[in-house]
């Protein structure tokens, strides 16, 4: 019997030093976020510091990931983690919370009968398989259907007839269906139809923006109150404005009242409010409070707002790292990357937002023209989470900026972290 709790020598060994992270969303039939996709790549700077011979490329990478923390990776989502056959004959799982996890092997593969025991074993321990590139005529798919419990139907490999016949099958047997590679919002109808339970693909990691789309009073409240803010308005005229919107006046509320603002008493006030937050930090709630879903704050985990936050604060940890002695800087990187989704939130240019917000000219400059010191980072952001252009684009920023990739990957994680937090707390 194999100690699913013991940390073995193969796994101790392993020591993957560079490498980039990166998250795609996986939605429900709501858009609500459920999961991740977790997307580890060895960055190409030289080879991988991995003996094959004992444990695969793929079984280090899920090894790292239990030294950063599923919590700081993934926050309250599941995540999504591809496996191969050395990985599942590995003793590898024992670090990571089964609860949280998935894991992804692929049906395009013969697997030995003793990687199906394994995996079998790895069942009966509560560990739950996902199967993506699905064989319907491979003669394992009888034994390997009832070890998942998802199944991934790619809308760019699979004709879309196949997965008409296919789809009512695997849910007649109690498959949860992944629609995946959904590039468009026709294709998302069509999986719908399909009765696909999760969507995962590039137009749901970076939403496209649709045109006609208006801000809800909610959002017009905030926008207003954030213009108040930046033109330093009286707290008087803030708290005013807070008041006409009871959702904004009763989140700040619990904001301040919160671990992560660390009042010595209970705040019970709105001028109390605005002024133990500070202008900084009030501006920063609003802009993160901007992706909170209308009507649904406090519950409300949208991959854009995920991505706003965890983009805002990795901008901000980047430039105290490369100019520590300002403050401001870090202040106005955060700015940079948490409004550089605001025109796909509404659907309108991101010269009309700059327009109604005033914000300084290296900001503007950053979000029209990735230009500057701030468009700089926030390109390099972007390229991370498109995980994009590596050698091209990305090490030479890394080097240009004196960031290895093992720094890099710390921000991140101390980046996700920040923004599964605030999004816990905050809205």
């Amino acid at each position: 019997m194999i100690d699913l709790s013991s940390n073995n020598a193969a796994s101790q060994s392993l020591k993957v030093r560079e490498f980039y992270l990166g998250r795609q969303p996986i939605l429900d039939r709501n858009q609500a976020l459920f999961g991740y996709e977790l997307l580890f790549r060895n960055a190409p700077v030289g080879p991988a510091n991995i003996d094959t011979s004992q444990l695969s490329a793929t079984a280090a990478v899920v090894a790292h990931a239990a030294q950063l923390g599923m919590e700081r990776t993934i926050g309250d989502a599941i995540g999504f983690v591809n496996v191969d056959a050395d990985a599942i004959l590995s003793d590898i799982f024992g670090f990571l919370p089964r609860e949280k996890l998935v894991l992804e092997v692929s049906g395009a593969a013969d697997l030995a009968p003793a990687v199906m025991a394994r995996m079998s074993e790895l069942v009966s321990h509560g560990f739950r398989f996902s199967l993506d590139e699905i064989n319907a005529e491979s003669a394992q798919l009888p034994t390997l259907l009832p070890m998942v419990e998802y199944i991934k139907l790619s809308m760019r490999d699979m004709p879309l007839d196949a997965l008409v016949r296919l789809a009512p099958r695997l849910k007649q047997d109690g498959k949860k269906l992944v629609a995946c590679k959904v590039e468009n919002r026709d294709e998302f109808k069509t999986c719908l139809d399909l009765g696909c339970d999760y969507f995962q693909g590039y137009y749901f990691a970076k939403p496209v923006i649709m045109s006609g789309k208006k801000l809800s009073p909610s959002q017009m409240a905030v926008m207003e109150l954030m213009t108040l803010v930046t033109s330093e308005a009286d707290n008087a005229e803030i708290e005013r404005a807070i008041k006409k919107d009871v959702s904004l006046a009763l989140n700040l509320l619990r904001l301040v009242n919160t671990p992560a603002v660390g009042a010595r008493q209970r705040i019970d006030s709105l001028s109390q409010a605005v002024h133990i937050l500070g202008r900084r930090q009030l501006q920063r709630w609003l802009q993160i409070i901007l992706y909170a879903e209308p009507g649904k704050r406090g519950h409300s985990m949208t991959p854009l707002l995920m991505l706003a936050t965890t983009r805002g604060r990795l901008l901000e940890l980047l430039a105290t790292k490369l100019r520590p002695a300002h403050r401001h800087v870090a202040d106005i990187a955060f700015t940079v990357g948490i409004m550089s989704l605001m025109d796909t939130l509404f659907g309108i240019p991101m010269k009309e937002i700059l327009a109604q917000i005033p914000m300084g000219d290296e900001v503007g400059e950053a979000l029209l023209f990735r230009g500057g010191f701030f468009g700089d980072l926030l390109k390099l952001a972007e390229c991370i989470e498109r995980l994009e252009d590596m050698d091209t684009r990305i090490l030479p920023a890394l080097a240009e900026l004196a960031i290895s990739t093992e720094e890099l990957v710390e921000l991140e994680m101390s980046a996700f972290e920040w923004s599964d937090n605030v999004v816990r707390y905050a809205l």
